[in-house]
């Protein structure tokens, strides 16, 4: 494990009112899904942080090790759910 993946998972943000509840990058509206979706594209992470400039690199590295602790059920509760 990475040691710095709890900063990394700060990364990821649900809010209750932004995207309907789902994992966003630091509290933009962009889903943590669409970068996988980009990735299942066939697009790089350079590619990708050229086609989405407020996106940082850590913050794709964030929604990968997300999506990899999802699907082992792994998903920490220190992901910050906020109602606006």
């Amino acid at each position: 494990m990475n040691s710095y993946l709890p900063e990394l998972m700060k990364r990821i943000t649900v809010h209750s009112n932004v995207m309907a509840g789902r994992p966003t990058i630091r509290g933009l509206r962009f889903p943590v899904a669409d970068i996988l979706e980009l990735f299942a594209d066939g697009m790089s992470i350079d590619e990708i942080l050229i086609q989405h400039p407020l996106l940082e690199r850590e913050d794709i590295i964030a929604a990968l090790y997300y999506a990899a602790a999802n699907l082992n059920g792994s998903v920490r509760q220190g992901i910050k759910t906020k109602r606006q």
